[in-house]
């Protein structure tokens, strides 16, 4: 039997406030950009730091619930999957996106997951 994954686990810093809109047909989707960034010294003991962006999507509840508790700065936990997107944009340019889709977010340090309110 073949199986396959597909899964990204992110801990990061949210990087502006969510935007929200609702689709045509009256679905809630929420886009957030997530930073992960590591450190490492080189050989000579200078010091180095690399960020990666992500962009998160959510969408229904969970698009609400973001909506609701999650601002810029704070510090995440996203459980989703990696989709990738193509379009054409209106000049006819091919246009292409990585996106994490959220099934699980957890806020990890603010004063909100503190209160132990629901994400």
């Amino acid at each position: 039997m073949s199986r396959s994954l597909n899964k990204a686990l992110l801990i990061g810093h949210v990087g502006a406030d969510p935007e929200v809109r609702t689709t045509a047909s009256g679905t809630r989707v929420a886009s957030l950009s997530l930073a992960t960034s590591r450190r490492w010294s080189d050989r000579d003991g200078r010091a180095h730091e690399k960020t990666e962006w992500y962009r998160v999507i959510a969408w229904d509840r969970m698009a609400d619930v973001v909506e609701r508790y999650v601002k810029r700065g704070d510090r995440l936990f996203v459980e989703g999957r990696v989709e990738y997107r193509s379009w054409n944009d209106p000049s006819g340019q091919a246009r292409y996106a990585t996106e994490i889709i959220a099934q699980d977010v957890i806020l990890l340090d603010s004063a909100r997951a503190e209160a132990n309110l629901p994400v």
